[in-house]
């Protein structure tokens, strides 16, 4: 009886305390088509079905990690490996959720130029990605998705631009920001408030900061603020176009979306009428690239029924090991590869409803 008693009480100790392992297993392949909304432009009435893929990433107790030890298609990774040094874990949600924003962003200017449309795009600053802790930049309440206009009212267009306009400051002196605070939305959506200025000391740049490899920047800044930051650009697309990724984040739908907008912008079934799932970040001009999970992915696409999956041409004998039967995996490196590898499927040449003007 003690030791029933003793077991037991182990086993609820293990499952509240957090080790420092993720688990990566499979997630679901889910349709595209009703997620999507495009306002102000023709699209096709019946749509194919395209699937995104995404993977459960879930923190382990200890006792949740004994129990995954006898799971199969389970990829285990550090914390430290999720995230660049210096930024907690906590960022791993935000940084997901703006990491589909941009997917999403690339995906409709990457399918509207693929179907004849030439869009353009304009800088508008530079965009936090991360955020380190602790740091100048934590102690402000800087948060991810954070657009920085301006350093000491001079504006800023780049995080190349925001990294030159720091370059020359020193530990302990102040600069003052010009920031666009952001703001998610339930379903994936990003909006900014008015810009506001913001005063921060800067700090001593940590040994693990190297040179930024920006133009005309020598070597590491001397002064640090504790972010990490992408250029943020805007795009004027022919159509209003919104998907509905609530709870999804990172950047390995891309593809997918990008081909089911193409599917709903034109005529005919750019699948041959067959349930395509497919995975890879995409960028504004159609470059697919690696993503992460593709063995657990694999599994989700097998079960969801799809037969035939895309991935990005690196990943593609990881795919294969996973050994599914009926299941035709296809490595792509670029949209155009993508489209290709449909038509060899039966599927039809994207021919815009809409021409473009």
């Amino acid at each position: 009886m003690i030791t029933a008693i003793v077991v037991i009480s182990s086993i609820a100790i293990m499952q509240h305390i957090n080790t420092s392992q993720y688990a990566i297993t499979p997630g679901q392949a889910t349709p595209i088509a009703p997620l999507m909304k495009i306002e102000g432009i023709a699209t096709e009435k019946h749509l194919d079905k395209i699937e995104l893929v995404d993977v459960y990433l879930q923190q382990l107790s200890v006792w949740q990690w004994i129990g995954a030890q006898f799971q199969s298609h389970v990829a285990f990774i550090p914390a430290n490996a999720l995230v660049t040094p210096g930024q907690p874990t906590s960022e791993l949600a935000p940084q997901g959720y703006l990491q589909m924003y941009d997917s999403k962003q690339a995906a409709s200017v990457a399918a509207f130029r693929a179907i004849g449309y030439k869009v353009a795009g304009t800088p508008t600053g530079a965009l936090l990605t991360g955020i380190s802790y602790p740091s100048p930049a934590w102690s402000a309440q800087l948060n991810i998705a954070d657009r920085i206009v301006a350093v000491n009212s001079t504006k800023v267009t780049s995080s190349c631009g925001l990294i030159g306009a720091i370059h020359h400051y020193a530990p302990g002196q102040n600069v003052v920001l010009t920031i666009e605070k952001s703001h998610f939305s339930s379903t994936g959506e990003i909006t900014w408030t008015s810009a506001r200025s913001v005063t921060m000391k800067l700090k001593k740049s940590p040994s693990y900061i190297g040179p930024s490899g920006c133009p005309g920047v020598d070597g590491a800044n001397k002064g640090w603020l504790g972010i990490s930051v992408e250029d943020a650009t805007s795009y004027v697309l022919p159509a209003k176009v919104s998907i509905n990724t609530e709870y999804i984040g990172g950047p390995s739908a891309g593809l997918s979306m990008t081909l089911m907008l193409i599917d709903a912008l034109s005529s005919g079934s750019l699948t041959n009428h067959q349930v395509v799932a497919a995975t890879g970040t995409i960028d504004a001009n159609g470059g697919v690239g690696d993503v992460g999970g593709v063995a657990q992915k694999t599994v989700a696409v097998y079960n969801s029924g799809a037969r035939v999956f895309l991935v990005p041409m690196s990943e593609v004998a990881t795919a294969r090991k996973v050994d599914e039967p009926g299941l035709r995996i296809i490595g792509v490196s670029t949209l155009d590869q993508a489209l290709s590898a449909l038509r060899k499927l039966g599927g039809a040449p994207p021919i815009p409803l809409t021409q473009a003007k």
